[in-house]
């Protein structure tokens, strides 16, 4: 997948969460699960993933964070796209830190997705540099299924949760109080998610962290430049350290996360196989087109 994608199969919409609006990319029907971007942006792998959970019976919301929407991973690019983030008050990249801001305006499209296509609740997909938001989405009520892949905030410190002690707490204790489990991915040798973070998510969270570890040989040897050039090793477990092939671990994780999300988000009569088509027929159109402000009915 080395080129640009064009994201046609996707509505283009401006959502607005308390007067801050950003861009997010709609496809599908059924319960909503939000698929956050990657470093250094919506690649083309991401996008594979997105339509995978599209596919499975769900409505994807892809938020626009960093980068440029669609772009092809590359290495000079993906350096600057890391740079700026990296100094932007919406994330706190290292130690010391604690919540991203961002998260704030995340939990307020979770709320939103949730009021506009029903269903018991929504899923929280998180990637990389997101990897935690998807676990911080979780103290909205709507956040019913978390998926923390390979996180890697903050940056500095590989023991460390990018989350301020009041706010580990307040999401240790929902997800004990509504039986929810926090479904998490890396590969063994991860500089960037190491199992010393990984310990500390299940210091914290306890039985409600379910941490599933991949070996390095899993990892495709020939990602696109940015993660073979800056990342430098297996990270992306379900987009750029994918391999396509059947029986491949990467492609049990995959399937793993998709029948995580049937099982807490779609009608026990409507779950197919994982990564198979729902009963229903998805496409971008059938998404309303409009634009969503937080608070509007």
């Amino acid at each position: 997948m080395d080129d640009d994608d064009p994201l046609e199969d996707f509505l283009r919409r401006d959502v607005t969460v308390d007067g801050v609006t950003k861009t997010v990319y709609v496809a599908g029907t059924g319960p909503a699960v939000v698929v956050l971007p990657e470093m250094p942006g919506i690649s083309p792998d991401v996008l594979r993933l997105a339509r995978w959970v599209r596919d499975a019976g769900f409505t994807v919301h892809v938020p626009s964070l960093f980068g440029t929407d669609g772009a092809f991973p590359t290495a000079e690019g993906g350096r600057e796209v890391v740079r700026r983030a990296c100094v932007s008050a919406e994330f706190r990249a290292f130690g010391g830190g604690g919540t991203s801001p961002v998260t704030h305006w995340l939990r307020g499209l979770a709320r939103r997705a949730h009021a506009e296509c029903g269903g018991p609740g929504v899923g929280a997909l998180g990637l990389c540099f997101t990897g935690n938001f998807a676990l911080t989405m979780a103290l909205e009520p709507a956040v019913l299924a978390p998926v923390v892949n390979h996180p890697s905030l903050p940056l500095d410190d590989p023991a460390g949760i990018e989350l301020d002690p009041a706010d580990a707490r307040a999401v240790r204790d929902r997800l004990r109080r509504d039986g929810l489990t926090v479904l998490a991915y890396r590969f063994e040798g991860d500089r960037w998610c190491t199992g010393q973070r990984f310990a500390a998510y299940r210091a914290l969270l306890g039985e409600s962290f379910d941490g599933r570890v991949l070996p390095d040989g899993a990892a495709n040897p020939a990602p696109p430049p940015f993660f073979a050039d800056v990342v430098g090793g297996p990270h992306s477990v379900v987009t750029a350290h994918f391999v396509d092939e059947a029986g491949h671990p990467t492609v049990r994780a995959r399937d793993e996360i998709l029948a995580f999300l049937a099982a807490r988000l779609l009608p026990r009569d409507s779950q197919g196989a994982p990564g198979s088509q729902g009963s229903t027929r998805h496409s971008a159109s059938s998404a309303p087109d409009q634009a969503l402000s937080d608070g509007v009915p």
